[in-house]
């Protein structure tokens, strides 16, 4: 597969510039890729890659707060306000797109595309649901704030990240941790996300029936995306998402954790193409 060139396009969010790159025919019909906390637009691997290919619009954005999006002057990263911003995208756009968000991505997906009416076309949840496991997360949040004075050297953060995933072959060559990491001025790499934004709570802590009542309103094409090893989303999980929302499909990635994407790429890329063409096929644009 031939990789296009991205181009980098910017938004008005919610008080803050949210960057992102879109690759794709103009015409072809939007899928807005979005990301994990505490990762950025470049998770995504060959998936955006391949629904341009597909001829579909597709756009990977940084959420406030990461990558080279804003950073909230006030410190807001409450999962409404990222919605927000992922509202005025679309607004822009002029057309609801086909939302595929992983972890607090999809969270923020499920608001929207559970709204009424609905802002999003369809919605691809990527390892997270309605209802998630407190102990999962936990380890994630534990990772992330496990070096709040950053890394000596990229070595030392592949180390941690090999400590946390396991289950993933420590990279050769680091280089590429430079997607989510900043060499701050004394010389030590910090990732690439605002320090506010951990001391943050972006779930729906006020309101923790918040995501039920979307899924339980979710009405457009919906798909959800588990990896096997995950310890986020569990079987019981799933069982109670598609109890809110009967329509809603299911697949279970095998080998993968948490970050689908990223440990079984092709397998991944394979179920969102196939659900995108089942049902949005009749908007791609022939390439």
């Amino acid at each position: 597969m031939n990789k296009r060139a991205a181009e980098t396009i910017r938004f008005a969010g919610g008080g803050v510039t949210i960057v992102g790159d879109a690759m794709g025919p103009m015409d072809g019909f939007p899928i807005v890729f979005l990301h994990g906390g505490g990762q950025t637009r470049q998770s995504w691997g060959r998936a955006m890659n391949e629904a341009a290919q597909r001829g579909y619009r597709a756009l990977t954005l940084d959420l406030r707060g990461h990558g080279q999006s804003g950073w909230s002057a006030d410190g807001d990263y409450a999962i409404e306000s990222f919605a927000g911003d992922i509202r005025a995208v679309i607004a822009a756009l002029g057309r609801a797109p086909v939302i595929v968000g992983a972890s607090m991505g999809g969270l923020i997906g499920l608001l929207i595309a559970g709204s009424e009416p609905p802002e999003a076309a369809g919605l691809i949840l990527v390892d997270v649901a309605a209802r998630i496991e407190i102990e999962g997360t936990k380890e994630i949040g534990a990772f992330m704030n496990s070096a709040p004075d950053g890394f000596a050297s990229l070595d030392e953060a592949a180390d941690a990240v090999s400590a946390y995933l396991p289950h993933r072959p420590r990279p050769k060559d680091t280089s590429g941790l430079m997607r989510n990491l900043r060499l701050h001025d004394d010389g030590r790499y910090r990732w690439h996300w605002d320090p506010a934004f951990i001391g943050s709570k972006p779930g729906a802590e006020r309101d923790s029936h918040m995501f039920d009542r979307a899924a339980q309103r979710l009405k457009v094409p919906t798909l959800l995306i588990r990896g096997s090893l995950s310890r986020v989303v569990s079987l019981a999980g799933v069982a109670s998402f598609r109890e809110m929302a009967p329509h809603a499909e299911f697949v279970d990635v095998a080998g993968a954790d948490h970050m689908v994407a990223g440990d079984a790429n092709d397998a991944f890329n394979a179920a969102v193409a196939d659900f995108l063409d089942r049902h949005f096929a009749a908007g791609r644009t022939a390439q």
